[in-house]
């Protein structure tokens, strides 16, 4: 996502690698069986479902909570990417298992969390 600094700029967009944008207008929640988008630099735009919330994960540089579930699949590169529905910005991509050719399951690290802690806002 990139986040508006000047005065005249008053949207967030998320690139959709592949092409084009979408426009995010809001932050918001996450919810279990919501459809969502995620866009990522090396698989570009992919679609899933969110299968849960407040996950932990034990990556190998250590254990990470309170991440969305979902069936939308992810790669190597993909980290950092946006999740998204419709114009509401959902989470940042943290990392996941299989990939886009059979699947699998990525996580997601909700993105109010670090807006609120920040003072910010997605436009």
């Amino acid at each position: 996502m990139r986040y508006s600094s000047t005065p005249q700029d008053t949207q967030g967009v998320v690139h959709l690698y592949g092409g084009g944008t979408q426009d995010i207008t809001r932050a918001g929640n996450a919810t279990v069986g919501q459809t969502v988008t995620r866009s990522g630099s090396t698989t570009g735009v992919h679609r899933g479902q969110v299968t849960a919330l407040n996950q932990t994960v034990n990556y190998q540089e250590g254990s990470v909570s309170g991440l969305i579930r979902t069936t939308v699949c992810a790669e190597p590169g993909d980290s950092g990417g946006s999740l998204f529905a419709g114009s509401t910005a959902l989470g940042l991509t943290s990392g996941g298992s299989g990939n886009c050719t059979w699947g699998g399951t990525t996580f997601f690290q909700p993105v109010t969390e670090p807006l609120s802690r920040y003072g910010l806002s997605v436009y």
